[in-house]
């Protein structure tokens, strides 16, 4: 892959935020390029070895709730043969058992194209065992099971993934249609972890579009309404702190992101729709320099947060407007309730909240439900309730 080197940064702490990096080639070929061998070069060239090296010790989490089969065998389609897809569903079991039909497919699919697989319920009682051996019950609803949510199922995947020794963890939505955009996020992935200089690094998707049929005619957006609306405060919250204004964060909604092992285990995660814009806030309260950090280590380092536009149109199934005002509720509701948050930017916020009539004009946004880090969990207590034999595929034959 041949890809730009960052043309910006902003430095907020430990944290580097790199500005958007483009595409130029997804296939650079094998060769070597003399004439980018030069400290000023400015498009980067990755190596198919290099590549392949990050992807085999990735695992690709793809949440899973009622999807239609077809799209998740073409999210399977579109993950590289050395990557390990972990299938976290939430799909129902009754009266149609949805999840029995997703390991069917799942397995059928694995079977002839020779791919390792995992795939859990997130429902299974040893998963809930797990959390209340590692105290760790803020994830689970009052029956002792863990909770409905996207945010939930991608926990579950970390854990699955640092259970199975990987490094990195990518996550792949399984609405997505298109198996060709599958596949260049996790060559994005896979290339930027090649050329991070830090091993708490994350990548973050910038989708090139989303097309729409407008008048019978396919419209390349650019933006959504909830990322347009999102990014602006996260860079307000920015420039607040710097003094200087900023546009650098262009991904505050990103679900197609992937970061290492070892920045997954630091971060607190928050529930529902507000997970990936949480992460912002997370590095910022983290190793921002704001709050005291509880990792000194880290802050003498960096966190290298990268954002790619990707070269593929984003087509994922559409939601209705409901849909859009919870996201974009839960989204502002994470920088709302930040003890980063300065009073401007709050009153901001709720402007924006009740000019979208989105809360009453008395109310605040909700207060959302976020999880302590995994690193706080033990391990060894949790992998000892974990049964992995009954829905794994770990054969290459």
């Amino acid at each position: 892959m041949r890809i730009e080197l960052p043309r910006e940064a902003e430095r907020f702490g430990s944290n580097l935020f790199y500005g958007v990096q483009k595409i130029y080639e997804l296939d650079a070929g094998s060769s070597q390029d003399t004439e980018f061998s030069s400290q000023f070069h400015v498009v980067h060239k990755i190596s198919p070895e290099k590549i392949y090296e990050v992807e085999s010790q990735m695992a690709i989490i793809i949440p899973v709730k009622n999807e239609r089969l077809k799209l998740l065998e073409g999210v399977l389609c579109g993950i590289p043969h050395a990557c390990l897809p972990i299938i976290v569903s939430n799909s129902t079991r009754e009266p149609t058992n949805r999840f029995r039909m997703e390991y069917n497919a799942v397995d059928n699919f694995c079977r002839f194209a020779k791919k390792r697989y995992v795939i859990v319920h997130q429902k299974d009682d040893y998963f809930s065992n797990a959390f209340e051996a590692t105290h760790y019950q803020e994830i689970l609803n009052e029956q002792g099971m863990v909770k409905n949510g996207k945010a939930e199922g991608m926990i579950m995947g970390i854990l699955l993934a640092k259970f199975l020794g990987k490094k990195y963890v990518g996550f792949i939505d399984a609405d997505n249609f298109f198996p060709g955009a599958v596949f260049e996020y996790i060559r994005i992935y896979s290339s930027t972890f090649a050329s991070a200089n830090s091993i708490f690094s994350m990548t973050r998707i910038l989708w090139h579009s989303k097309p729409k049929v407008i008048d019978s005619n396919l419209f390349f957006a650019k933006w959504g309404r909830v990322t347009r609306i999102t990014n602006n405060y996260l860079n307000r919250l920015i420039s607040l702190y710097t003094g200087f204004e900023t546009d650098v964060i262009k991904t505050g909604n990103a679900g197609e992101h992937a970061m290492s092992i070892d920045l997954a285990m630091l971060l607190d995660y928050s529930a529902g729709f507000s997970i990936e814009t949480y992460h912002f806030i997370n590095l910022i309260e983290q190793f921002g320099g704001i709050l005291e950090s509880k990792h000194p280590d880290v802050m003498q380092n960096a966190v290298e947060i990268y954002q790619v536009e990707s070269r593929n149109p984003h087509l994922h199934e559409v939601k209705n407007e409901e849909h859009i005002k919870e996201m974009i509720e839960h989204s502002l509701s994470v920088i709302f309730h930040s003890p980063i948050s300065p009073s401007e930017l709050k009153k901001e916020i709720l402007r924006e909240l009740k000019k979208l009539k989105i809360i009453e004009k008395e109310n605040s946004p909700i207060q959302p439900t976020t999880y302590k880090a995994l690193q706080s969990i033990d391990l060894h207590k949790f992998f000892c309730k974990i049964d992995l034999t009954k829905y794994c595929n770990f054969s290459t034959n």
